[in-house]
Order: C-alpha cells, then structure tokens, then sequence
C-alpha cells in the first residue's frame, strides 16, 4: 500500500541543454524534416504519409492540434496541416501502448517521477482502469463496472453541486452536447473548461461590447485587410497555419504589425512548406515589431489611440470612420473624455517603446481603412486581460474596422473544438434562453445557479465543498495554476475520473480512487450501431464541419466519447427523459436535438454533409450589435497594468516551446528559440543579468511573489534573449507552480499566467 503523495511538479532535472543560434525564419524544409522524423518515429512512415493525407481535408478528420480554420475552397493536396498538427496526429496514432500489463509494472509513484515528456511517450491507453483507495497501481475495470462506480460515488454526494464535470477544447459537439445534458439532468452547472483558462477574457470583452463572445472574420478577410496586427501571438508554434493566412496579406497588398516582447520568427519571416518555390526565399511579414513590455499593452493601445486623435482633430472625418461611430456605436464622449486624461509620452515609457516607432505604428493604422486585430494568451492571461480585448474593440470602432470584409476582431483559439464545446453548453454561466430550450425539449427543469469555473473548482475541491471531478479530455494538473494548491484540491476528492487517450500527469496525481476511460482518438473509425459515425467540430472563424477518422481502432476496449458519456448517465440518473442507448447509436440523433435548442443550427444534419461545413450566424460580422446591453456596440473605459516592481523583481510570463502543444511535450527542443534538449530555462534581458551578476546558463531558483505570500519553483537555467527589460519568459507547465491561484483577471476569472511577479535567486549547487 503507498501513501506517499506522487510528484505534482515535473521532476527538476535537467535534461543536457544545448544552444544554438536563434532562426531568422519558419517553417520551410527544417519544418518538414522534423514533420517527417516524428510521424517516422511514432508511427511509421508508410502508414503517417497516409494519415497526414487525411488531416484536415473535407472527407478527412479535424487535426486534434489548433482550431485555425481550412479554406472554404480548396485544399492543399497531401499538406493541409503544420508541423505541429502532424506532431498531435503522430501522437495520437503511437504505436506505443498502455495496458493493463503496462499498469501492473508501473506503480502510480514510479510514474509521477517521470517528466510530462516521458510519461506522454508511453503511449496510448487501451483498456479501462481503476486505482482503489490505498493501492500502489491501477488495474484493469470492465466499462460497466466503472460506470456503476461513476453511478454510486456522484449518487452519494449530498448535492449535485459537490460534484465537478470538465471539459478539454477537444470534446466534439456531439461528445460536449450529450456531457451538458447529463450533468444538467443530474442537477449541476459545474462545467468548467479549458477556455476559462484561455480565451475567457475574450469573450467577457468581445460580449459587453460587440454582442458575442467570438472574433467576427473568415479566413477570406486576410486577403482583403489593408492592416493585420498580431499582438500577444506566437503563431508560428502555436498555430502555424496561420503564417499562410498572414502570407496572403502581404502578397495581396496589405501590411502587418506585430506586438510582443519576445520576437518569434514565424512572425519575422516565413517559408510556406505548400511552396517549395518559397522554401529557401520565404516571405518577411511583420513591417512593424512592438516589442512591448509584458503586459503594457492597453498602455501601447492608449498611446496610438491619442496619436489617432489628435490626427483626427487636425483634419477630422479624415482617420475615424464618423458615420460607422455615429449609426453604430454607444459611450463615445464617455471614451473620449477618459483617454484625454492620459499623456502619450507617460504611456510610451510603460512600454518600453521608442516614440518614433509608436507613431509609426500610429500613422500606418491611420491610413487603413480595413483592420484585423488578431490576439491569443499573451493578452488574456492578466489581471487586466478584459481591458486588453476591449482597448482593441475601442480601436476598431474608431475605424469602422467591425462588419465589413477584411476587418474586424479574430481571437485565435487553442484547442480544436474549444469555441464548439462552449456553443454545445459547455459553460458554468448557462444563459435563459439555453436552459428554457433544454427544459422544453427534455422535459425537465435545468439548474439555474451558476456553477464553478476553473479556478473556482479548484477552491471548492481545496475546501472539500466538492468531492467528485470528471475530466472529458485534458491534462487538468498541468494545465491550471498554483501546481501544489491544485495537486492538494485533487487528492481532496474521494473520485478522480479522467476520459483520456493517452497517459499525463494528471492521471498520477489522484483522489482516493481514480478511473483512466480510454477514448477513440480523431483518426479513428467509430462504429456504433447504426454504422460508421462522424463528430463535428467548430473553428475559431465559426465554421461548423465533419471529422472522419480513418484508421482502426487500437483496442477493442476503447469507446467513442459520446458513448461513454450515455454509459455514465445510465448509471447515474434513475428518472432521465432522455433515451442515452439510442442516441448513440446513431449521431445523426443527437444533432437533431442539438437543433432543436441551439439557434443557428437548422437543418443540421444536412448541412454538415456538404463539404466544408457551414458558417454560424455571427451578428458582429455583420456590423449588427443589437445583442449587446445597449443595442450598440460600446465603448469601454480601460485600466493600465497596476503591476509595481519592487528592487530585484521581475515580471514572468509562462510559454510554450516549438515542441510542444499546450501541456503536450512533443519533445525537448524550441527550434525557433535556439534552445535544445531543455525545458527548465529562463529567458532574461542581457543587462537585467549583469545586473544581477548571473552568467549564461548560470542555475537559479524562481520565487514568486503574491500577497505576502512566495512560491518556489528549482533549478532553471539562465539564457540571455532578446526581451525587455525586468521582463522575464519560462516554460510552463513547468512554471505553473509560481503562478497563484487568486491572481486572475477581473471579470472573467481567468489565471494571470502571463504576469506573474518574481526574484531570482542563485543556488549553490
């Protein structure tokens, strides 16, 4: 029997880092060298040339990697995905295994002392297990066995609330769907998601002031933006489809701006890999590099803001779009009142900006007519994250850049069907309208309390006011801040419940029992009773489309999600309207219940047969904001950063490396960094370390600091790195330690992973 607690933290050691000189461009022949190593590697060559051929076409299935949309035309032959899409597929089609034997040599204690790396590597999971209370190793569980657990513990609570249903951006509609339904039906809206800890702030602002909570372009509009600004994106790494979307801009005449405090090189220049021509040339796309200190971008956008003006005073009706601001638009006088009381030279300096290039900046967005403001977690993981995402909307009113073609907000999504899990109900704060539609069409009455977000079932577990969490995807542990506080809330819990492909942390770090329920993964085939099935997903751009996996199943014991969840409702509620077993048998039955409920969703079936699947309404596309609280879409009064650094502090942002998708490690490299065989590093400013007396690769201690109160995260190596001054970058999850808990951005409770304030110490070692 063990009752050592498991590791929470991936293990410190270091792993042989090795430096090279950082790229000056993306993508191009390196990038398919590496696409082609890993699907070797993983899955063999002759069978990962057939599965890439599938990814993300029309008969195809959706790449489990990003949400970036495919075109609505055609698609690129044999190469319709990104390096690191190909990475997810070849994870995802492993022919490493998981089973019971596996489990019966590998104690959960051996397992936790492993890096997310290594326990990712091994592969995936194949058949359903259990980890009984006190015991050192889980062990194999037939499905009924482990729905009638599922049925007894959340049976047993005292409320439904004690209980806590999370979902990962992966889920597809179908799977997300029937999940609401059954944890509605058992009387809860504890649905917190991935995008509370994502794009949170995003829809908060995108809702008060445009009316929904989603960007308002299509793919088509960066052929047609006179201006496209990048601001807190990596996109090279994390959606690296994008760079061709940013690539037709430029070739169709437009201009790109780029904010952020690292310089990442996809964005500098890039070598589309659809384009051998373009394989040693490339395409240089960023024309203006903001390299902003983190988190003083509200301060860049008030700055340029004041610029416009005062250009718009000296020859008005010349820079704004007045009669868009005048039909469209409420809270001008309140905006413009506000703003004036700001200096533009006092703003310039909390960026860390040149002036000359501010206005520059200020003078090219002047003269566009059309303008995209894309963003992704460098502006919603702060305190004043919300303020972020309307400082922009400000900007884009000012223009008239909301509602026509090659304009408008586009946030950039993570996971694949992140944006389609929340429309499927996936959400802690359930609207009227929603609940009404499940009532009358289930003939039951919804709970109308809101439930827990992220942060706040963290808290409720830590407190023990909840006692059971199911996990629909995700790698829950290395996903959420404050590792140790999260780590205790889990062991809190008398069930832990993780649908998972592949083994993570998360499945190590336990309650008093745990289940791991194996799933079909993307690529492969679901049969159920009717026949072969497909899932559909939604992108970030608001399409709705199929996904058809092609390869068989690696177990016989795997189970699609939706089956699984009809398997969990069965056990669980004694009294449910609704027919779980028959729905799954088919799925064109559950999406004819999601169109009875969901608007947008008419003639469902038929539409998501036609290739390429078909747009959701989307009223700020069409320069309708009628839905928000004025009828108008509105102007918003915004704070700077408040952060003040005391003598030796810095501020920290948390990142991903090339290698690596979220909390998925792919490997140990960060190619367009120059940084190998390591992910224990810290990025720093070359005078901020002599400041310090730190040398290159010098070993250091991080301590955070909250309220009084510090956490410590040991042992990461220092490397100097084009970054602003007292800025500072790391990898999570390794950093996810040092970030609190409480510290979240006002109004969507999203965690400040990007502005986490820290000193660094040496160790003696």
């Amino acid at each position: 029997m063990s009752t050592k607690k498991t590791n929470a933290q991936p293990p410190e050691n270091l792993t042989g880092i090795k430096l090279t000189e950082v790229p000056t461009s993306a993508a191009g022949v390196k990038a398919i060298q590496s696409t082609f190593k890993h699907i070797s590697k993983e899955v063999g060559l002759v069978k990962g040339i057939g599965l890439l051929s599938k990814i993300n076409q029309t008969d195809g299935f959706d790449c489990p990697g990003c949400a970036w949309p495919d075109p609505d035309a055609k698609r690129a032959f044999l190469a319709e995905y990104c390096e690191n899409g190909a990475k997810a597929i070849a994870e995802e089609a492993t022919k490493n295994r998981v089973s019971p034997l596996f489990f019966a040599s590998h104690s959960v204690e051996d397992l936790a002392k492993l890096s997310d790396y290594e326990i990712g590597k091994k592969g995936r999971i194949t058949h359903p297990v259990l980890l009984k209370p006190g015991s050192s190793h889980y062990e194999k569980i037939s499905w009924q066995a482990a729905f009638d657990l599922m049925g007894r513990e959340l049976n047993a609570l005292n409320s439904p609330n004690e209980a806590i249903f999370y979902t990962s951006g992966r889920t597809s509609n179908e799977a997300a769907f029937l999940y609401q339904l059954f944890v509605r039906q058992f009387g809860t809206n504890n649905l917190p998601d991935c995008s509370n800890m994502c794009h949170e702030s995003s829809g908060s602002a995108l809702s008060e002031t445009l009316g929904i909570g989603k960007g308002s372009v299509t793919l088509d509009d960066f052929n047609h933006a006179d201006l496209v600004i990048v601001m807190g994106q990596n996109p090279g790494t994390n959606h690296p489809r994008m760079l061709s979307a940013l690539e037709d801009t430029k070739r169709n005449g437009g201009q790109i701006i780029t904010v952020n405090p690292l310089p990442e090189v996809g964005l500098m220049k890039f070598k589309n890999p659809q384009k051998p021509m373009k394989w040693f040339s490339g395409e240089s796309l960023t024309d203006i590099f903001l390299q902003v200190k983190i988190n003083e971008d509200v301060s860049l956008l008030k700055a340029i803001l004041l610029l416009l003006i005062e250009k718009e005073q000296e020859n008005p009706g010349s820079i704004f779009d007045t009669d868009f601001i005048k039909e469209k638009t409420q809270g001008l006088d309140q905006f413009l009142a506000d703003i004036q009381q700001y200096n533009v030279e006092e703003l310039i300096k909390n960026t860390g900006l040149e002036k000359n290039l501010v206005q520059e900046a200020a003078d090219l967005i002047a003269k566009s007519k059309k303008v995209i403001v894309c963003w992704a977690m460098g502006l919603t993981q702060h305190k004043n994250a919300v303020d972020n995402i309307r400082e922009i909307v400000n900007l884009l009113l000012l223009k008239g850049s909301i509602g026509k073609k090659g304009a408008g907000t586009c946030p950039v999504r993570g996971h694949s069907n992140v944006q389609g899990d929340r429309t499927m109900g996936i959400w802690e704060k359930p609207k009227e309208a929603f609940l009404n539609a499940l009532d009358k069409e289930f003939n039951f009455n919804a709970p109308r309390e809101h439930g827990y977000d992220v942060v706040d079932a963290i808290e409720a577990m830590h407190a023990k006011k909840a006692k059971v969490f199911i996990a629909m995807g995700g790698n829950f542990i290395s996903a959420t801040p404050d590792t140790e506080h999260t780590a205790e809330a889990l062991r809190n819990c008398d069930l832990t419940v993780h649908i998972s492909t592949k083994l993570n942390r998360s499945h190590v770090i336990h309650g008093k029992q745990a289940l791991i329920l194996p799933c079909l993964g993307r690529s492969e085939r679901d049969i159920q009773e009717s026949g072969e099935q497909f899932v559909s997903v939604e992108n970030s751009m608001g399409v709705v489309h199929q996904s058809n996996g092609h390869l068989a199943p690696l177990s016989d014991e795997l189970r699609s999600e939706p089956a699984i969840v009809a398997g969990i409702a069965e056990a669980t509620l004694k009294n449910s309207t609704v027919e779980w077993s028959k729905l799954v048998t088919n799925y064109d039955l559950i999406r004819d219940k999601i169109e009875a409920i969901i608007p947008g969703f008419d003639r469902y079936n038929e539409r998501v047969r036609k290739k390429g699947g078909f747009y959701l309404p989307n009223n700020s596309r069409k320069g309708d904001f009628t839905p928000t609280h004025t009828g108008k879409a509105n102007f918003t009064i915004n704070a700077i950063s408040d952060v003040t650094l005391e003598k030796d502090q810095f501020i920290m942002m948390t990142i991903r490396t090339h290698d690596q998708y979220n909390t998925t490690i792919y490997g140990l490299d960060d190619r367009y960094r120059g940084v190998l065989n390591e992910r224990r590093v810290i990025f720093m400013n070359a005078q901020d370390m002599v400041e310090q007396g730190l040398q290159k690769l010098e070993l250091v201690d991080l301590i955070s600091h909250f309220n009084g109160e510090q956490r410590v995260a040991q042992k990461f190596l220092v490397i100097p790195y084009s970054i602003p001054r007292r800025c500072t970058a790391t990898y999570f999850p390794e950093a996810n330690v040092l970030v609190p808990l409480k510290s979240v951005a006002h109004t969507s409770n999203t965690p400040a992973s990007k502005t986490v304030v820290i000193s660094i110490t040496k160790r003696n070692d």
